[in-house]
């Protein structure tokens, strides 16, 4: 079973090395490439003021976190969650380094994000695949057709949620992102996309095409034409 954990951050502004904070992160997990519901979903009391670049991004105020708990009161559930599964991030050394920054402070025990998951970035995927061209959240929602309507602030959750979508399409689709009511609720996968599709009774029969006899020697000397290293003509 493969679990993917899809996963963003908000933060206080843009640098960790100058004492910036997270305080928010959003994650969503997906089990076979299919969303389960079992999502994790954080706000941080950072102890520092928020710039007002970041403020102007994300919305999140000092006011609204100052009964959230620190990274410090959350960090074992969070690495709980993650542990052991591939992390989905656009553009992962910037959520990665404050995630890294977050688990030095707390103390070197912790170690590292890479120590307890891999990690995919899909920003390098989408570089790759469209060289040369914007590949920001909002620009490939557009390419791949994800409604991004909701989307006036960023936000941890809902990103995290955006670029699940864009990942599964990007990757190759994904024919049932949504679920059943009760898989949500409980955090498992929804368990009527696992059941085979069977066609119906009244089906009308499959219609054979038989060869004509042109066709047929046709074949024979093409097979024969191909020598004794063909297995096709082999009794």
């Amino acid at each position: 079973m493969t679990r993917q954990i899809v996963l963003d951050t908000e933060t206080t502004g843009l640098d960790p090395a100058q004492g910036h904070k997270i305080i928010e992160i959003g994650c969503v997990e997906l089990l076979n490439r299919r969303l389960t519901g079992n999502n994790y979903h954080q706000y941080l009391q950072p102890d520092r003021e928020i710039d007002e670049g970041a403020q102007a991004v994300h919305g999140i105020s000092n006011e609204f976190l100052a009964d959230k708990p620190r990274f410090a009161d959350i960090v074992a559930d969070f690495l709980e969650y993650v542990n052991e599964a591939e992390l989905i991030i656009h553009n992962a050394p910037f959520d990665v380094g404050f995630l890294d920054a977050e688990l030095k402070q707390i103390g070197p025990e912790y170690g590292s994000v890479n120590t307890y998951c891999r990690i995919t970035d899909t920003l390098v995927m989408a570089r790759k695949k469209r060289p040369g061209k914007k590949n920001n959240l909002d620009v490939l929602c557009k390419e791949y057709e994800v409604n991004n309507s909701q989307r006036d602030l960023h936000g941890a959750l809902l990103d995290a949620e955006l670029l699940a979508e864009v990942y599964l399409r990007m990757t190759g689709g994904q024919s049932a992102l949504l679920l059943d009511s009760e898989a949500v609720q409980s955090g498992q996968q929804a368990t009527a996309s696992n059941q085979p599709r069977r066609l119906s009774a009244d089906r009308s029969a499959l219609k054979i095409v038989h060869p004509s006899e042109e066709e047929l020697l046709e074949h024979q000397a093409f097979i024969e034409k191909m020598g004794e290293k063909c297995l096709w003509g082999r009794e």
